[in-house]
């Protein structure tokens, strides 16, 4: 039996739907977040987890005790699991950040991985905190299934890294919405296969937002041409 990861990122905040770089900041879960991670709780009551694990900032935990209270599970913060520091980007509207930021946000976009904001975090800079706290979570839970909670960014640049994709293309190429769920099965620690990506049919009605979501400029500009 391999080792699953349910790998959840926290549902939407209001933050999400003003397009405001979040990342470090606290901020909470909104009515239409708490909706979503109680349709997935539904969905996911039945499964027989181990145990829970979650960023600490504030909307994943809300996210990781809504999913834990079905299962009498209490979540395990890990620090390393924390979203993308944005620095001084935080908070403020992707379009204030392209137009007040523009080179420095082109850069950004260009190579996302090995770049980040002023007094922020690149790519790599979160895989070295992020992945080491995924190793352990499964060696710590073998042949058990177990519930990650974490972010958007996060998330994408443990699957890229996980599956050997180029992770420079995280931004591009993945996308994870809110309360979406990823399955990933572990035969060892290292090698993971990927069952499940970022599916959200435990919602109601898919909100047109999480549609049209845009993941990056060269995203956006593919879909334009």
């Amino acid at each position: 039996m391999p080792t699953r990861i349910l790998l959840v990122r926290h549902g939407a905040t209001t933050l999400t739907a003003e397009d405001r770089f979040a990342g470090s900041s606290n901020v909470n879960l909104s009515e239409e977040g708490r909706r979503q991670v109680t349709s997935l709780a539904q969905r996911l009551e039945k499964e027989a987890l181990h145990a829970i694990y979650c960023s600490p900032l504030d909307r994943t935990v809300e996210t990781a005790t809504i999913l834990a209270a079905p299962h009498g599970l209490t979540p395990v913060q890990e620090p390393g699991l924390r979203e993308i520091d944005y620095g001084h980007w935080e908070g403020l509207r992707r379009a204030e950040i392209e137009t007040e930021f523009a080179d420095e946000y082109a850069a950004w976009q260009e190579d996302p991985f090995t770049i980040g904001p002023r007094d922020g975090e690149s790519g790599v800079n979160v895989l070295n905190r992020a992945l080491p706290v995924m190793r352990r979570i499964v060696e710590d839970n073998r042949h058990s299934n177990v519930l990650v909670v974490a972010h958007k960014g996060v998330n994408r640049i443990l699957i890229s890294s996980l599956l050997g994709f180029d992770v420079r293309g995280y931004r591009d190429r993945l996308d994870q919405s809110p309360a979406g769920l990823s399955i990933l099965d572990f035969m060892g620690d290292v090698h993971a296969r990927l069952r499940l990506l970022n599916d959200v049919s435990h919602y109601e009605g898919v909100p047109p937002r999480i549609l049209t979501e845009r993941l990056s400029a060269w995203w956006g500009a593919q879909r334009e041409s």
